[in-house]
């Protein structure tokens, strides 16, 4: 594995983790508490939580990648292309359907796509500016 495909990875993988902080943790902060039952009852610390959904951001950074890999990407924008329709298919819908059928504010549900999407592009992006390189 080429080194600018691991910091390809690396980069967005952080950088993404900057937007998740801000769309699913920032953004309508107190509209979590509208349905206060759906959340899981807190303890002393979410920092095991937090670096278990930071360690999956870069397994997401990485699959889109590898997607854009696979699909060819020799560009950022082929590469913000992919990105959007893989979170087409996968985050949007199941963050829909989770809202569907979980009782979630509207607003944390929007703030939670948007986090995704944001997440989804910024690999393409790094994809798109990697990829062509090799």
């Amino acid at each position: 594995m080429s080194w600018i495909i691991v910091a390809a990875v690396f980069a967005a993988g952080t950088i993404a983790s900057f937007t998740d902080w801000y769309f699913m943790g920032v953004l309508f902060h107190d509209r979590y508490q509208a349905y206060p039952e759906t959340w899981w009852p807190r303890q002393q610390s979410d920092t095991k939580p937090i670096l278990y959904s930071t360690a999956l951001g870069y397994v997401t950074a990485a699959a889109v990648i590898a997607l854009c890999a696979m699909a060819g990407v020799d560009s950022v924008w082929s590469g913000i292309k992919v990105g959007f329709i893989a979170w087409l298919a996968g985050s949007f819908v199941q963050v829909a359907t989770t809202h569907i059928w979980v009782r979630i504010d509207p607003k944390v549900s929007i703030a939670h796509a948007l986090g995704y999407l944001a997440r989804f592009l910024i690999a393409g992006i790094a994809a798109g500016i990697a990829l062509p390189l090799l």
